[in-house]
């Protein structure tokens, strides 16, 4: 099945070297990725990633091919292939609905910024993916990569094993060669683990560095749109193109002088050498599988010369848990209901106690499987004057800012922290929900602070990936050190759509 596939494992680089070359057009690249969706994605395997396909993609190639005869290419992503996570707004003919079918036939009036930021760049925006619905922040038993609007998404490697999300649909899509690249938006994991779970790279940017303009939210403090890819150097490359200042987010005006429109100047793939790299032993423990893998993975680093210092834990992450969840439920309510009232009169609902009634009047469709529990709390919360909302947001910051990364960085002089991203992909379970078997995601997240996730392993052939944290900003160090580990070890390796594991 992969091998007769043209387009296997191609790089954006090597995507526009054929372009540049003229032995590949746009076109082709467009209609070689709708083939292999319409081979794997809703038959076959059918790992349904895929929630809407944008009709205008081969016209939109069509002029990205004759934009390059007359005026040469616009950089490293003109006429490349890109698929959206579904909760973010594209002003053209396909919907933003973040899964969720109280959203169906919502089309926005505007890109989101980022959106703008790639097609200014010459991307072409291929498809929507599926994700966890409403950005897996509507039940506490959810089961990730499901929605009422696109179903269940499915894990490439086994297709009975979970993709994690929320950003499962984007990560299947890059895993599975769907595309070039995706878009993920994370607000705790929601990049790194579905990118650990399908074997890919996943960028968590730092608060700010890319505007929230145009995507649905859960949390400002927390929210941020990410790239997904099979390598760094695409993640590298999708980045740049995402950064900015956007007057319609205020936060972003804090990037100012801390950004780069391009990343790969700092892929170097001697990058490990000299770095001091803290390993954060609080996240061990949870698989001894995983455990091996990142002791492997710490080897590898040490023989290309990072001094690796023992014990750089992050001593708060367990009791930043109820702040976090205040922080969100009372953020959830008051951000969404800001997007439903700045979207067109095209939605059903337009406020959180809209959503709820609408999901209870179609609890059959909607609620099969979970509940909206999440949603219910988050209704019952107050403004964001509230004296509990504010300190819960103060001690999100002290634990897993000054007393957490900042702590542990300065304590050690280290230029990043390490962990096992999280624990194999579970067998996906409509009663149980998920379980996740370890994550390190929460530290950086709330932090608002960058993450970056690598493959570092396989469990029975199912993706393992290693964590890269730092302080704001820091993309550059996580990059090189990413980029570095990426190059010595190789590991990813394309899904092959198994049924279930094959146990040796």
């Amino acid at each position: 099945m992969n091998h007769t596939f043209p387009l296997l494992e191609k790089t954006i680089t090597e995507l526009q070297t054929a372009l540049s070359t003229g032995d590949l057009t746009a076109h082709r690249i467009v209609a070689l990725y709708l083939e292999r969706i319409e081979q794997l994605d809703k038959q076959g395997p059918a790992v349904n990633a895929i929630i809407e396909i944008n009709p205008d993609a081969l016209a939109l190639a069509d002029a990205s091919d004759a934009e390059r005869a007359q005026k040469g290419s616009r950089g490293p992503l003109h006429g490349i292939p890109i698929i959206l996570k579904d909760n973010i707004d594209t002003a053209d003919t396909m919907q933003t609905t973040a899964g969720s079918l109280a959203l169906a036939g919502h089309i926005a009036q505007q890109d989101a910024f980022l959106v703008g930021r790639l097609r200014a760049a010459g991307a072409i925006i291929l498809a929507k993916a599926n994700l966890s619905e409403w950005a897996n922040f509507r039940s506490s038993r959810s089961s990730s990569g499901w929605s009422s609007r696109g179903g269940q998404t499915h894990n490439p490697y086994a297709v009975d094993r979970n993709p994690c999300g929320s950003s499962s649909g984007s990560a299947v899509a890059v895993s599975a060669n769907f595309c070039a690249a995706a878009i993920g938006t994370e607000t705790d994991g929601s990049v790194v683990c579905p990118s650990h779970t399908n074997g890919i790279v996943g960028i968590k940017p730092t608060i700010g560095l890319v505007s929230r303009s145009g995507i649905i939210p859960i949390a400002h403090s927390q929210d941020t749109a990410g790239p997904m890819a099979r390598t760094v150097a695409d993640a590298a490359i999708l980045l740049g193109a995402m950064t900015g200042i956007d007057p319609h987010d205020a936060v972003t005006a804090g990037s100012k002088g801390k950004t780069h429109t391009d990343y790969t100047q700092f892929l170097d793939p001697n990058g490990l050498k000299g770095a001091r790299i803290g390993v954060a032993r609080n996240f061990f423990g949870y698989n001894p599988q995983v455990d091996a893998i990142i002791e492997a993975s710490i080897e590898v680093m040490r023989v290309q010369g990072a001094e690796i210092v023992e014990d750089a834990n992050i001593e708060h992450e367990t009791a930043v848990s109820p702040t976090e969840l205040e922080v969100l439920l009372c953020e959830f309510k008051a951000d969404l209901n800001a997007y439903l009232q700045s979207t067109a009169s095209d939605t059903k609902v337009h406020t959180l106690a809209d959503i709820i009634a609408f999901n209870e009047a179609h609890a059959d469709k909607v609620m099969p499987h979970f509940g909206q529990e999440r949603m219910l709390a988050a209704q019952e919360k107050g403004s964001l004057q509230t004296a509990a909302y504010l300190e819960a947001l103060a001690d999100n910051h002290r634990l897993m800012r000054t007393e957490g990364i900042d702590k542990v960085l300065q304590t050690h002089n280290l230029d990043a922290i390490i962990a096992p991203t999280g624990g194999p992909a579970w067998l996906t379970d409509w009663i149980n929900g998920d379980n996740y078997g370890g994550a390190s995601s929460t530290p950086a997240a709330v932090a608002g602070y960058p993450n970056i996730t690598v493959p570092a392993g396989f469990i029975h052939g199912l993706p393992v990936g290693i964590s890269f944290f730092a302080t704001a900003y820091q993309e550059p160090t996580l990059i090189k050190l990413a980029y570095a580990f990426e190059q010595a070890t190789n590991v990813r390796r394309p899904p092959q759509f198994l049924a279930t594991v094959a146990f040796s």
